[in-house]
């Protein structure tokens, strides 16, 4: 670790990340299901359609995760307590959060509704990230995670090594010690596609991506895209901390079918219906959107989208609506139809 002399001061990034946010949030109003696999998601019922949108850590360690159908949650893991989920409750707390971690001072950046990015000057960044940890939790009584790093990409990455409830810290000291061995995915913005392609390269972890020349990479990722997954294998992120409102990139909702839609009358209503939802969110966020996306997932599990551009910057619900339909009329409808959902992409925020 980089030590620090007496009494200097060192600006360091936190990135504060909420545990098990969601499930954390319900075993507030449940303390009686401590200890006990939690699932929260769509209605609560495991046997309808829908997905996990939270899972507590004794869920975890039956495979299931978010986004894993609630039947197949149920299947992995049998003895869960399913809970419907409540966004508005998980918003409302997630505000609380932000608004304690305000009262922390230095500079914050909202990254999500469980997540934070905090530029601090202090003269011992593990003290100052346990003092994080205790305000939020006196504050929320919820519990999170802080890593503290150099910059914002492995501070995020340390934030993840510090869970459950810990601190971890991750620069330019301890970097090829803590990531050299690990997969490439590890890295905050590698999928698992790209991953893939890097490793039929024989790219397989972090190391082997960062000793790979950044010309090498270029053929196949491009002129910018490559030589930054080169930089990102050695740490290297010149992303500063913002105290810009946080503004979500895109606005979606999407609804899964508790029996397959057939009818392409039935599957307009409800892009009419979601995309009215859509407008009525970017009003409340003072968001403009320029693009309408279109998700359609048929009977069979296969998730395809269409997208429209907007003629101009909008959150007028006609427009919107008019767009998504459009966006539907390029799919096939073929099959039947399990879920729809409809994503506007953000322009800008409106004055």
């Amino acid at each position: 670790m980089k030590s620090i002399d007496a009494g200097s001061v060192e600006r360091v990034v936190l990135h504060v990340d909420l545990d098990q946010f969601i499930v954390a949030v319900e075993l507030l109003r449940h303390p009686e299901l401590r200890g006990r696999p939690v699932l929260v998601g769509g209605s609560g019922d495991p046997k309808e359609r829908g997905v996990v949108a939270g899972a507590s850590y004794e869920a975890r360690e039956f495979g299931v995760r978010s986004g894993t159908p609630l039947r197949t949650a149920a299947a992995r893991c049998p003895e869960a307590v399913f809970l419907p989920a409540d966004r508005e409750t998980y918003l409302v707390a997630s505000a609380d959060v932000m608004a304690a971690l305000r009262e922390v001072g230095g500079i914050l950046e909202v990254a999500g509704w469980d997540e934070a990015f905090m530029l601090v000057d202090t003269e011992g960044a593990e003290f100052t990230a346990r003092s994080v940890q205790r305000h939020v939790r006196e504050r929320t009584a919820l519990a999170c995670s802080v890593g503290i790093g150099d910059n914002k990409l492995r501070a995020k990455l340390a934030s993840g090594l510090a869970k459950p409830a810990g601190v971890f810290r991750l620069d330019v000291s301890n970097w090829v010690e803590v990531m050299a061995s690990r997969p490439t995915d590890a890295l905050w913005g590698v999928g698992a596609k790209t991953a893939k392609k890097l490793a039929a390269r024989g790219i397989a972890t972090v190391g082997d991506l960062a000793r790979t020349a950044m010309a090498d990479l270029v053929g196949e990722f491009g002129p910018n895209i490559g030589p930054w997954l080169v930089a990102l294998a050695h740490g290297y992120d010149s992303t500063p901390v913002t105290d810009e409102p946080y503004q979500a990139r895109s606005h979606g909702r999407e609804v899964t079918f508790q029996k397959d839609l057939r009818d392409e009358a039935e599957m307009r209503s409800e892009i009419t219906r979601l995309s009215r939802v859509v407008a009525d969110d970017l009003a409340v966020e003072d968001a403009l959107a320029r693009r309408v996306v279109v998700k359609v997932r048929d009977s069979r599990f296969a998730t395809h989208t269409h997208g429209v551009s907007l003629p101009a910057p909008t959150r007028e619900a006609d427009a919107i609506e008019r767009a998504a339909q459009t966006a539907l009329g390029r799919f096939p409808l073929d099959r039947p139809v399990r879920l729809l959902g409809v994503r506007a992409e953000i322009a800008r925020t409106a004055s």
